[in-house]
Formats: C-alpha cells, sequence, structure tokens
C-alpha cells in the first residue's frame, strides 16, 4: 500500500524531532520544507495527499485553490489559530483542521513566569550579575501573596492559573462571558464584572479566545479603569490589547509593567530570525524600548509535552480524514455547533 504523503512547511528544527517521534506509530511519509507556504512556494505540494501548515503560513484563496487543484484535500493546521487561512474559500474546496489544545499547564505556567520576572527583576538581574554587578538597587518587587489577581477568559488555561495563583494566597477576581458553574460554587475565584475587575485588580492576565467581544477588550478606557501601577499579563492572542493603548498607559505609569506573549502584528517577526535586521514595525520597536515590558515570541506552549500533543494530534486528524471519520478538529466558513453532527461528522 503506497504511503500517505505529507508536504510540512515552515519547518523549525523542533518541529521535525517532535513529527519525526511521532510519525513512526503513524508510519506518514513527510517532505520537510523549511519554506512558508505562499503563492511562490504551493507548487512544492504537487504530488502530495496533505498540507501541515503553521500560523506563519499564507493560507489565501489563491494558495486555497492552487492545493485544490493539486487533488490535496485537507490542510492540517498544526496550531489553534487559523486567522491566516481565507475559510470561506475553503469552505467545499478544502478541509481545514487545526490543534485546538496543546498544553494548558505550559501556558498556565508561562503567564507565572511573566510575572513573577516582571515583578522580581529576574530577568534583569541575570544580565547585572553577568557583568560582576552585584547591587540590587532597582529590583524592588511585591509579595504576591495578598495581592489581587484579575484572570479574564476561565477555560481550561484559565482555570489552571487561578490554581497555581491561589497557590500564591493571592485574591482572584474572574470574568468570562460563559462562567464555569463548578468554579463559581468553589471559594478558588469570585466572577466580577470586566469594570470591578479593572478596578481591583494589582495584576490582570488575559486567557480569553479572540473574537469580536473580546478584539482589543484592553483599550483606553479600560486602563483608565485599573490601578496605578497594575501589571497586565497577555498570553492569549496579540489584538486583545490595544498596542497604542498599551504603549500610552506605559509611558503615563499608569501601568506599571507589561508580559507580553503575544503582538497584534506578530506574524511578521515571531518565530523569525531579525537579529541582524532593523525592526521596521515602530510600535514593536517602541515596545522594547520599555524597561518594565518583558515580551517572549509566542513561546508559551513551548514544553516538550506540547510538542508531543501537537504532533499526535495533528496526525490524527490526518489519520481521521483518510479514514473518512468524523473531522472533531476541523474549522469552516458556516461552522457551528451541529455542523458535524448534521453532515456526517464533517463540515462538507
Amino acid at each position: 500500500m503506497e504511503k500517505i504523503k505529507i508536504a510540512f512547511f515552515d519547518t523549525k528544527p523542533y518541529d521535525k524531532k517532535s513529527f519525526t517521534a511521532v510519525n513512526e506509530d503513524f508510519g506518514y511519509e513527510i517532505k520537510y520544507f523549511k519554506n512558508h507556504l505562499n503563492p511562490d512556494t504551493v507548487s512544492l505540494a504537487k504530488n502530495y495527499d496533505f498540507v501541515c501548515a503553521f500560523v506563519n503560513d499564507d493560507l489565501s484563496g489563491e494558495v486555497i485553490m492552487s492545493l485544490a487543484e493539486y487533488n490535496i484535500g485537507m490542510v492540517a493546521m498544526r496550531c489553534a489559530g487559523y486567522n491566516n487561512v481565507d475559510l470561506k474559500t475553503a469552505y467545499q474546496n478544502i478541509h481545514i483542521t487545526r490543534v485546538p489544545a496543546y498544553s494548558p499547564y505550559a501556558v498556565a505556567e508561562h503567564t507565572v513566569a511573566l510575572m513573577l520576572s516582571l515583578n522580581r527583576k529576574t530577568h534583569k538581574a541575570y544580565y547585572r550579575i553577568r557583568d560582576n554587578n552585584f547591587t540590587i538597587n532597582g529590583f524592588l518587587g511585591f509579595d504576591m501573596h495578598g495581592k489581587t489577581a484579575g484572570v479574564i477568559g476561565t477555560g481550561k488555561i484559565g482555570r489552571l492559573l487561578i490554581d497555581i495563583l491561589n497557590g500564591f494566597g493571592m485574591k482572584v477576581l474572574a470574568y468570562d462571558t460563559y462562567p464555569n458553574k463548578e468554579l463559581e460554587k468553589s471559594a478558588k475565584a469570585v466572577y466580577v464584572t470586566l469594570d470591578k475587575l479593572y478596578a481591583e485588580s494589582d495584576i490582570i492576565s488575559l486567557n480569553c479566545p479572540l473574537n469580536s467581544k473580546t478584539y482589543h477588550i484592553i483599550n483606553d478606557d479600560a486602563i483608565a479603569k485599573m490601578k496605578d501601577t497594575v501589571m497586565i499579563i497577555n498570553t492569549g492572542r496579540g489584538p486583545l490589547i490595544d498596542t497604542k493603548a498599551l504603549i500610552k498607559g506605559l509611558k503615563t505609569r499608569k501601568i506599571g509593567s507589561a508580559g507580553l506573549d503575544v503582538y497584534e502584528e506578530e506574524n511578521d517577526y515571531f518565530f523569525e530570525d531579525f537579529s541582524q535586521e532593523v525592526i521596521t514595525d515602530d510600535i514593536l520597536a517602541r515596545l522594547i524600548t520599555f524597561n518594565n515590558v518583558l515580551i517572549t515570541s509566542h513561546q508559551a506552549f513551548f514544553t516538550q509535552e506540547a510538542l508531543l500533543n501537537i504532533a499526535t494530534t495533528t496526525l490524527n486528524n490526518i489519520r481521521d480524514f483518510r479514514e473518512g471519520k468524523a473531522l472533531v478538529n476541523e474549522v469552516c466558513y458556516k461552522c457551528d455547533d451541529n455542523c458535524r453532527k448534521l453532515k456526517g461528522g464533517r463540515c462538507f
């Protein structure tokens, strides 16, 4: 029997390592391309059965139609996000699947790592000691114990974050359009309005999905309602924060510090090496200049366990398609809660 052939785009060393290991249980033939998928490279997918793509690949209408012409029935996104996919063009032309969750523990733990680093300035202390400078002036932090944290979004990641913050002895305020009933009954967090969360939180963490209601949920008006010197952490999605408003808040010192694992225009920079080039994104360049801003390059998910989960789910999505099974991780232009149930487990 001929092996299933997968064209794998935007390959990083860690991708190849994790997928090669997991593929031992699947036996697919995977061709790893370093190139991003775009109109100039889409021809590399000819004579393959599936395409595996990532957040920085171009899945515009032009690319989607080219893949359809090559008789590729499905693109397996090895990520949760799919804003780079033209779902309208893909509908009834090519199936799109994703990995909805990698490791909620990884993201929750990285969120706390940003909080602790910003608070106790450990990232700055590292460089000071390397210069044989053993002073601690400028490193004054605060006890997490007894402070109030506001968690926006109480899905898996948010709930795990709340557990960790409880361990510090923090009071936790929570906001979600769909409150978790079990969490509501527990003493771990108290659901409040956004305004109350803004007004009372010493640290605010964004762990909610990006949609029309949460786009720029942190904006000028929201920041004005916050405590002075509030710490803002975003390990969710870049556009949850109006970055221009964030910069204003930092300049006026209304915002005491910010930890960002995501950024509104991150697709142009994150996951790539620009160390020999000039950053032309003026907003990102300005953020980097603040000594009270800590930016990581969308690495909150980046653990061994998460990479194995990504590879396993992605290859399972391909196997389900090949075997005619329900595509539980499919996303499509016209999808709703009952879409796959009504159409035999697939959106079309």
